[in-house]
């Protein structure tokens, strides 16, 4: 089925939607026919771009000339209108979180298999550079077996208004951004993860968590951690890893950052005491240069970032070419992780978990 077009639909067409339309102008395998959103100003953007709107879900889900239907409203309402799409016939593409509920998700997953239509999520950052560089950096072992990853995205001007505010919506940190870095490191790392201990704050935000420190362990033994925060005013790295031979950190989504790793394995401790503003020290004593390497990091090359590469897995799923690479099966993973997360925040405490 070479040079196939779909023409795709699409529900709700807020901010992450108009991104699709833009990322998908010149994208030679699916067209943005039109869309359906109850919100006048949304219509209006529509318009502006020359797409078909719609009256109501049901018109743009009866149109035949559709067989894609991309969902993007607030996360509270995915499961319903996916479900929808579905036994209308269409194949579906939703935004992240897929859903609010792993419940939710098995749902459609029912739907799924009844329908036999294809059905994926929108997971695009497992694209993002800088993941593509520290994941091609640890599985080349330049660090040596790692057993801790440490993975945050920290801002200082608080969280947009409107949906992500609120908990009815799916609002909270913990969907908005969570889902994707827990995402990566599942996709990456494929262990059952055994433990789950999170802290959740509301610093600015009552109703949902405007930060989490979340902390994974999975069966190796390896240790995750990850970090979202909306009142940090000087970052973290975005990554910083710690093998049994080296340290690999990342600053910022530029992917400038450092390797250094050991060349000399025999230590040989000096009878000086190494002296700091601190005090005397020997334990803490830094590494003589001779014995380490500092390896630079920089953007990596051949790297695709663009929700392109969403759409062409799912495309070829749709076409017959080949599976999913971004499946119901690993959301509902990730969708566990979080629901653990939420219980470990309510209970203090941590959760054991096979997931």
């Amino acid at each position: 089925m070479v040079g196939v077009t779909h023409k795709m639909g699409i529900i709700g067409f807020g901010s992450m939607a108009r991104q699709h339309y833009q990322m998908l102008i010149g994208y030679d395998r699916v067209t943005i026919k039109g869309i359906y959103d109850p919100d006048r100003n949304a219509c209006d953007h529509a318009k502006e771009r020359n797409l078909e709107v719609y009256p109501s879900q049901e018109a743009i889900l009866s149109d035949q000339e559709i067989d894609i239907i991309l969902v993007a409203t607030t996360n509270d309402a995915h499961k319903t209108i996916v479900i929808d799409a579905l036994r209308a016939g269409k194949h579906v593409i939703c935004e992240k979180p897929v859903t609010i509920s792993s419940e939710e998700l098995l749902e459609i997953m029912d739907v799924v298999k009844e329908t036999g239509k294809v059905f994926t999520i929108d997971q695009n950052r497992r694209t993002n550079r800088d993941f593509v560089l520290m994941k091609q950096k640890v599985e080349e072992g330049l660090i040596g077996q790692p057993y801790v990853i440490e993975s945050r995205v920290e801002g200082s001007r608080g969280m947009p208004s409107g949906w992500r505010t609120l908990k009815s919506l799916g609002g909270g940190m913990m969907l908005d951004w969570g889902v994707h870095l827990i995402d990566q490191l599942m996709y990456m790392i494929p262990k059952k993860v055994t433990q789950i201990y999170c802290k959740m704050l509301s610093v600015q935000y009552p109703e949902v968590d405007d930060n989490f420190h979340l902390m994974m362990t999975f069966e190796d033994g390896l240790t995750a951690i990850v970090e979202v925060g909306t009142n940090h005013y000087i970052p973290h790295p975005r990554w910083y890893v710690m093998g049994e031979k080296g340290t690999l950190q990342i600053d910022s989504w530029d992917c400038n950052g450092k390797i250094v790793r050991c060349t000399d394995t025999e230590v040989q401790w000096e009878e000086e005491i190494f002296y700091t503003m601190a005090g005397p020290t020997k334990t803490m004593a830094p590494r003589n240069d001779n014995c380490t390497e500092t390896i630079p990091l920089s953007l990596p090359e051949g790297v695709t970032d663009d929700v392109t590469v969403v759409y062409d897995q799912f495309t070829d799923a749709i076409e017959g070419k080949a599976k999913l690479t971004i499946t119901p099966e690993q959301a509902l993973r990730v969708m566990k992780v979080m629901e653990a997360a939420f219980q470990s925040a309510s209970e203090k405490k941590s959760i054991d978990v096979s997931i």
